[in-house]
């Protein structure tokens, strides 16, 4: 199959014609500006403290509000959003650089608020809650900072990749713009990437294993690459070492300001808003498993290697990343043109959501287990499986399994039968 017939029957699939419609225009145009409105609201939450920190102490505590709290709600109460830009648009769409702009917007405030955040926890009269608060709070916005790094680090622009660095810095993961493009995107949904979780493994146990696999997954993707420029990994085009000096020199003159008092504050949101990163790259392809061919090579990535979902909310503030079968199908395509596809798995809820259950192993179990068998329709050979549980598991979802195959075999017959009888 050519590129080009793949590209349409993926149009077709997720739902969209070659009817011309010149006119359309972008009815989410400026909801979109809720993502770099995120660390808009942050400064302005810290700043509110700044002013009456007695008075107005729950500000501190706004970013874990929001994350865990508001938007999941604002989620469950406007809903989903199925429809796609329609093809003939998505042209117009990647050519206006208003959307660009707006994911640039994020990181100047994302800086300020985390420059502001440092201040007032390294005072002397900020209560240790309140310090703890304030951490959290920057931590949640960069950590979907992070987001906005994914989306200008896809781009081959270099001044764009500088500047997903640059949104990554203040939580020290700018070696994701390497790893991500050149390792997860390459592997994904396959046992060989650490970024990719399995069916039975809890995140505690998966976050080791991507931190650790991610660095060392970048390390040699970078090696390479200079290698075959003839440089060693110590040159002064190691974009490795570019970021990491990029994080040094902001957390460096961040204490240099706010004295010594603002390490532990600048560690502890560094290590929270990295966790929310890996909580997302826990959900999006738990337990999905790209199968491999007769010559034992694995299959193009496709819709049905990625959880989806379309709440409105979510996917506003993080750019459309819950189109997560769109974007590793087309790693390029911008945000606003992204699709939903009817045959892509869906959550539950939105990934705003399924952060806390995420953490909770036995909530989370019960929330994907059966849907990642009913996805794969109860052929439990096709599942990406944690080699330490899989003959556990295979035996405990045996029945079930069973019985999902069952219906799926008499799906399959009626619509034989009905096709027959047309």
């Amino acid at each position: 199959m050519n590129a080009k017939t793949r590209d349409d029957l993926i149009q077709k699939a997720a739902g969209n014609s070659e009817t011309p419609q010149a006119s359309w225009k972008d009815p989410k145009r400026y909801m979109w500006l809720l993502g770099p409105g995120l660390p808009v609201i942050g400064f302005t939450a810290l700043a509110g403290y700044a002013i009456a920190p007695k008075k107005l102490r729950a500000l501190a505590w706004t970013g874990p509000a929001l994350v865990h709290g508001i938007i999941p709600a604002l989620d469950r109460k406007i809903g989903e959003d199925t429809s796609n830009p329609p093809e003939s648009a998505v042209k117009q769409l990647e050519q206006d650089k208003y959307y660009e702009r707006i994911v640039k917007a994020f990181i100047p405030t994302q800086y300020a608020m985390t420059f502001l955040g440092a201040w007032l926890a390294s005072r002397k009269k900020t209560p240790l809650s309140d310090k703890i608060g304030l951490m959290l709070t920057v931590g949640a916005v960069n950590g979907i900072g992070i987001n906005t790094a994914h989306e200008l680090g896809h781009k081959s622009n270099k001044m764009n990749k500088l500047l997903a660095m640059a949104a990554l810095a203040p939580t020290g993961y700018t070696h994701f713009v390497v790893e991500h493009n050149f390792g997860h995107h390459k592997r994904v949904a396959t046992p060989e990437d650490p970024a990719t979780s399995r069916m039975g493994e809890s995140f505690w146990k998966f976050l080791p294993r991507t931190v650790v696999g991610g660095i060392k997954s970048a390390i040699e993707i970078e090696k390479t690459r200079l290698a075959r420029r003839g440089k060693s990994f110590w040159s002064l085009d190691n974009e490795l070492l570019q970021g990491w000096a990029m994080t040094a020199g902001f957390f460096g003159a961040t204490t240099l300001v706010c004295g010594p008092r603002a390490v532990p504050f600048l560690v502890g949101q560094a290590v929270y808003g990295a966790s929310l990163l890996e909580t997302v790259n826990y959900l999006e392809h738990y337990g999905l498993l790209r199968q491999k061919d007769e010559n034992g090579k694995y299959e193009r990535t496709q819709p049905e290697h990625s959880w989806n979902s379309n709440h409105i909310v979510t996917n506003l503030f993080l750019y459309q990343l819950q189109r997560h079968s769109d974007h590793h199908a087309h790693p390029t395509r911008s945000f606003q043109a992204l699709r939903h596809f009817e045959k892509a798995p869906q959550l539950p809820a939105g990934y705003a959501s399924m952060l806390l259950p995420a953490y909770l192993p036995n909530k989370w179990f019960e929330m994907m287990d059966k849907r990642v068998i009913e996805h794969y329709k109860g052929d439990l050979s096709k599942i990406n499986w944690d080699p330490e549980r899989k003959e556990e598991l295979m035996a405990k979802y045996a029945e079930f399994a069973a019985e999902v195959a069952a219906k799926a075999a008499a799906e399959v017959a009626e619509e034989a039968e009905q096709n027959a009888a047309a």
